[in-house]
């Protein structure tokens, strides 16, 4: 059965979406098999792997409410070297749908149960709120990945997270791991980016990530072109921190 990991944080422009597409890119890199799920309603993970989102017939919102198979839905991203369950602006209408249903929380988990051994991770790019849609992807997941950026209340926005996944452990998903803290857009230069990275070491301890991703032009250029940085620029700093990232989480794995 494959690793389920949801990509996860409250607060927006930490470098989710990237970490989703580049992670995904990174695991294909060391032969592994991965299923990327859009779950953010801009869609922006699915145009980052060089699918249309306007021009798709079907999302994951028609797999949601059982209007299309997983295999109408998954679209190969040859480039990038993964499959995408897509979305667009559709999953907006999911949000309030999904209110209606007295098993909300796991209709995600239903959608992903019936995958089998196809793949060996599925990595869950989750909306920056925490909403239905976030909830379903926590529900689904057997860990979750935190990216946050060394700057100030970084802890703080950390804290409001950790204590609503303690929520979803106890009344949701109690088999919910933190897979770690990864630090995103990290500048080596910045003195207040290695405080902070302190702060974060001794507050989680083995649960931050030995990897850290550093601030790169190549690593932003990429999604305009539909691209990973790995499959755009494999020699870039971005790319190559994303496959360490990809071996440092198949080693905790194993």
């Amino acid at each position: 059965m494959p690793e389920i990991i949801a990509i996860a944080n409250q607060k927006g422009g930490v470098g989710k979406t990237t970490t989703t597409v580049n992670l995904a890119a990174g695991l294909h890199e060391i032969g592994k098999k991965t299923l990327l799920v859009d779950l953010d309603t801009q869609g922006n993970a699915t145009t980052a792997c060089g699918v249309d989102k306007n021009n798709i017939k079907t999302t994951v919102y028609d797999l949601f409410f059982d209007e299309a198979t997983m295999e109408e839905t998954m679209v190969y991203s040859e480039a990038n070297g993964f499959w995408v369950l897509p979305a667009n602006k559709d999953l907006i209408a999911a949000e309030i749908q999904l209110l209606e249903f007295s098993e909300r929380e796991f209709q995600l988990k239903q959608i992903l149960a019936g995958i089998g051994a196809r793949f060996d991770y599925i990595l869950i790019d989750s909306p920056p709120s925490m909403n239905i849609l976030t909830l379903n992807a926590l529900a689904a997941s057997h860990s979750v990945i935190i990216p946050a950026q060394c700057e100030y209340y970084a802890l703080e926005g950390l804290t409001g997270l950790l204590e609503t996944i303690n929520k979803i452990q106890e009344k949701i998903n109690p088999n919910l791991k933190i897979k770690g803290v990864l630090r995103t857009m990290f500048d080596v230069r910045n003195s207040l980016a290695g405080e902070v990275s302190g702060q974060l070491k001794r507050h989680f301890g083995n649960k931050l990530f030995w990897t850290f991703i550093p601030r790169n032009v190549r690593l932003a250029e990429a999604p305009s072109f539909g691209l990973s940085a790995v499959a755009y620029d494999r020699n870039c700093l971005g790319a190559k921190a994303y496959v360490s990232l990809a071996k440092e989480i198949s080693k905790k794995i194993m």
